[in-house]
């Protein structure tokens, strides 16, 4: 925790049950004080690495590695352009590390950040690792899966069921030299709200109403330990990792706090803003004063009559043309060159953030459900570890039947949390056996 800051949080990252290697990479660049959370806030990252061998775990080694350090160098002039900036320069190096070896040629990673800043919530990212918003009872999809499955959904009939693979992405960070970033926010932050990061290692096991009930009923530490559990639990094939963030006082957004507008893109060189020279103006100056003086010579040498009339009238309409273009060449060389930053100002939003919300208060059904795959858990267990696991699980239900949900979802991360104490001493004996 920072120091004068009110943010609790935890990270924390899983295996799983059937990969070799772990491809999530997770970040945290906390402020070291109010002064520096209110120039750049709190930043939290989750990668997903893909690719053979090693390449996917280097890919999310790196967007996590180069995230913090492109945002801290430009989140106080923008935090939404720092993101944005960020992402795409860890996308650039993890291209180019990928074409510089043949065996990482084409790896990649997705990336979803979280900035906290005075104004709000951030979320940028680009995959289908998710970020999420708990309040009160209710959980919100801040971000959008970049997948096959998330973009045949939304053009699906309604009404038609169809197998869509879960685990195609059609974003990520390294395959190519540019990417799109999505930057959604910022989401005004009330004191309590608790916001997650994950992998689809946990979203895909883990239903969004279950990751709403562990996080808005227990600390960071313990619904972290629970979320992560809970995947091991359901045979975690994929590798896991949660970061869940609950605000503070300090971290609730304040009206009128900050005023500023937010540049949405990189500002051009003095040198390219100066105006170029008006020589269309210009010529048209040098012609209409020709003109003028030629046309107030004749009128010397005509007599009097219409030609002299004519060729006074000219003679001062080209004057008047002289000094117009003159001057507006003038006070277009002096006006500032606008149009070149887009800007967001205070009360405007990016994206169409949250796109999925659901219930997820405290319930017999919610509770139930984990329950009772804690217990099919136990399928295979050594008969002493059985016994143990199944009464956990029964030692949570006690409280359902008096009505307290709450309790017993507490008791739901406990019998978890056997289990979990459970496989990691199966590891440990794994490795000692060779």
């Amino acid at each position: 925790m920072g120091s004068g800051t009110t943010l609790d949080y935890c990270e924390l990252t899983d295996i799983g049950r059937r990969r070799a290697n772990n491809q999530d990479s997770k970040a945290v660049l906390a402020p070291w004080g109010m002064e520096q959370y209110r120039r750049r806030g709190w930043l939290f990252v989750v990668a997903d690495g893909m690719g053979a061998h090693a390449a996917g775990e280097m890919a999310s080694a790196l967007a996590v590695e180069h995230v913090p350090l492109a945002y801290e160098k430009t989140a106080a002039r923008s935090p939404p352009l720092a993101l944005k900036s960020s992402i795409e320069q860890a996308n650039a190096e993890i291209h180019s590390r990928g074409e510089s070896a043949f065996d990482m040629k084409g790896m990649g990673t997705t990336c979803t950040v979280l900035a906290l800043v005075p104004r709000g919530a951030l979320v940028g990212h680009v995959g289908d690792s998710r970020a999420y918003r708990i309040r009160g009872t209710t959980i919100d999809q801040l971000s959008c899966d970049h997948s096959l499955a998330w973009e045949m959904e939304a053009h699906r009939p309604a009404g038609v069921e169809d197998a869509i693979p879960k685990n195609i992405i059609t974003r990520s960070l390294g395959p190519h030299p540019q990417v799109k970033v999505d930057i959604e926010g910022p989401f005004p932050v009330e004191a309590g709200d608790v916001f997650l990061l994950c992998s689809d290692g946990l979203s895909g096991q883990v239903a969004d109403e279950e990751i709403g009930l562990l996080a808005a009923n227990l600390p960071p530490k313990e619904s972290a330990a629970a979320l992560v559990g809970l995947s091991l639990v359901r045979g975690a094939p994929d590798n896991v990792t949660v970061i869940v963030a609950r605000a503070g006082e300090n971290e609730a957004s304040r009206d009128g706090a900050d005023t500023t507008a937010w540049p949405l893109s990189e500002e051009t060189p003095a040198a390219a803003n100066r105006r170029p020279v008006p020589w269309g103006l210009l010529a048209t100056a040098a012609a209409s004063l020709l003109v003028a003086l030629v046309a107030f010579g004749a009128k010397a040498s005509l007599g009097e009559g219409l030609a002299q009339a004519v060729a006074f009238a000219v003679a001062v309409v080209m004057g008047l043309v002289f000094l117009g273009s003159l001057l507006a060449a003038f006070l277009g060389s002096i006006a500032p060159a606008g149009g070149d930053v887009r800007l967001l100002r205070p009360g405007a939003k990016l994206g169409s953030g949250p796109y999925r919300t659901y219930g997820c208060a405290a319930s017999a059904q919610l509770v139930e459900g984990i329950i009772a795959s804690v217990e099919s858990a136990a399928d295979g267990l050594s008969s002493r570890d059985r016994d143990r696991l199944l009464d956990a699980a029964a030692e949570a239900r006690k409280p359902i039947a008096e009505g307290n949900f709450s309790a017993a979802t507490r008791a739901a991360a406990t019998a978890i949390a056997v289990y979990r104490r459970m496989v990691e001493a199966a590891r440990s004996d794994e490795t000692a056996h060779g």
